[in-house]
């Protein structure tokens, strides 16, 4: 198990809205975030789509399951996102699976994200949610 990675994992999964100062020591200047539903440069961008993303969503958690180098700079995080927000799920708790890959030198300056963009996002919209789990369950 890299000693990277397990120190960064249990920094990120103690963010919240209060401590995003913490991005600076887990982030280059320049790094590179994307998701399925978003492609980030640089760290003040980052910030900035942090603090939004604490700022609209409520009891936001990372679990994370287990760490992977597959070689030195570089590695997985696999993580289950729990949160609530107001306009998703009627305020309900959802959870997400997911990993991250990493790359870094001193700090990390690559991090993808994959997860079911779905299963974040649009099944949990009333009307478009439901038409979602509908299909999924009629191409399961």
């Amino acid at each position: 198990m890299s000693a990277y990675l397990q120190q960064f994992a249990e920094r990120f999964a103690s963010l919240d809205g209060d401590n995003l100062d913490t991005l600076e020591k887990l982030y280059s200047e320049d790094v590179v975030f994307c998701d399925p539903l978003h492609r980030i440069r640089g760290l003040q961008d980052l910030r900035a789509y942090f603090a939004q993303l604490y700022a609209n969503a409520e009891d936001i958690r990372y679990l994370i399951s287990g760490t992977d180098e597959v070689q030195p700079g570089q590695g997985y995080l696999r993580w289950t996102l729990q949160f609530r927000h107001p306009r998703l799920a009627h305020g309900q708790q959802i959870t997400l699976q997911g990993c991250s890959h990493l790359q870094w030198h001193d700090r990390v300056h690559f991090h993808q994200d994959y997860f079911d963009a779905g299963a974040l996002l649009y099944e949990h919209i009333p009307v478009m949610g439901g038409a979602i789990r509908w299909l999924k369950g009629r191409l399961a």
